[in-house]
């Protein structure tokens, strides 16, 4: 059996800002697996540089080539694969990458959508946005379109100094649904900074403080009325069940890839709903193949809250697979093929191509 590799770089529509720093196109990581005569996809969603955290696209073939391939021989189910991998210390996004082929397979090989085999699933992920830092007119331009299409949350990056932009959409749109991400840019010394936000009633603060930490958190909890949320400091099951025990957060942003795969991603669902607590699936400007595990978790009914789920067409012109995702009235309906259910574009993927391996299980 063997694994191959295809790595894309597609131009964005437009470069997309945060505090890490602004990206133009996305580099992605296509793994493909034929077993069985049933082909499985997945994606890594590491980037070119280690910004968001330390893995990035070299790292993450080189895991996974050197050690986590050869426990997928036997296709294993993924909390199986999980299991034989934990004394891999780390490397999150290469494991979630073979944990998520693994989901793939399995899936096709019940007959089974992927929503459908993972849980109770509403059949619909709710849609929200992030809109990335620019100059003020873009970014309430880029406000007002996705109200206009019916984004059921807008989210919009910030970082210390560019807080300006929040006052600028509540006053022209009062009553949506808004909330901000700050990837980790104030500092603890920032909370007088982050208090004057509770007078915009956002639906939450997202990652405000650096990654590694969750003590900063809880004590910022106290301090504001503004529910806290979570992106890279939950890596596991094990550090929500943390964060929620030290009243470090309200709602976390599930994202598969950090977490090592989808089984995880779930099992941190459960951990919120039993703390009282709320989630939602975050994104990593996935191609259409990534996205489509993103919809999948979105579509569990263990997902309350609207995600970065947003429609292919947002950030890519020609996307990599043939039935990208749509958006209607804030809803994108869960693929109902077998599996992920997209189909690739293999035209479009080797048009985009810049590297391709084969390893050999």
């Amino acid at each position: 059996m063997q694994i191959r590799f295809f790595k894309v770089r597609i131009p964005f529509i437009r470069p997309f800002t945060t505090s890490f720093g602004t990206e133009e196109y996305r580099e992605a990581i296509i793994l493909h697996m034929n077993k069985d005569g049933i082909d499985a996809f997945s994606e890594i969603v590491t980037s070119f540089l280690p910004d968001y955290g330390y893995e990035y696209n070299d790292t993450a073939i080189n895991t996974i080539e050197k050690f986590l391939a050869k426990y997928v021989a036997d296709a294993p189910q993924p909390h199986e694969f999980l299991d034989r991998v934990k004394g891999i210390k780390g490397h999150n996004m290469a494991k979630g990458a073979v944990e998520m082929l693994l989901w793939d397979y399995h899936s096709k090989l019940a007959g089974k959508p992927l929503d459908d085999y993972m849980g109770k699933s509403r059949g619909y992920a709710n849609v929200g946005i992030s809109i990335g830092m620019s100059d003020i007119s873009e970014m309430k331009e880029q406000v007002r379109s996705a109200v206009s299409l019916g984004y059921k949350r807008i989210k919009v990056k910030i970082k210390r100094g560019r807080e300006n932009i929040v006052s600028e959409i509540r006053d022209e749109f009062p009553d949506i649904r808004l909330s901000v991400d700050a990837n980790g840019d104030y500092s603890y010394h920032d909370i007088p900074l982050l208090k004057e936000l509770d007078k915009f009633e956002l639906e939450y603060i997202e990652q405000p403080f650096r990654g590694d930490d969750l003590i900063y958190h809880s004590k910022l909890k106290k301090e504001i009325s503004t529910p806290v949320c979570l992106d890279e400091s939950i890596t596991d099951p094990e550090k929500a069940e943390k964060a929620f025990e030290i009243g470090a957060v309200d709602v976390i942003n599930i994202k598969p890839g950090r977490v090592a795969g989808l089984h995880n991603s779930i099992e941190i669902a459960k951990i919120a709903r039993e703390n009282n607590g709320h989630c939602w699936v975050g994104g990593m400007l996935e191609t259409g193949i990534g996205r489509a595990f993103n919809i999948a978790l979105a579509s569990q009914e263990l997902i309350d809250y609207p995600g970065d789920t947003s429609p292919n067409e947002k950030y890519f012109r020609k996307d990599i697979v043939r039935n990208p995702f749509r958006m209607k009235k804030g809803v994108i309906e869960a693929n109902k093929g077998d599996g992920i259910g997209v189909y690739v574009d293999f035209d479009a993927l080797f048009s985009y191509l810049v590297e391709a391996a084969t390893i050999s299980i």
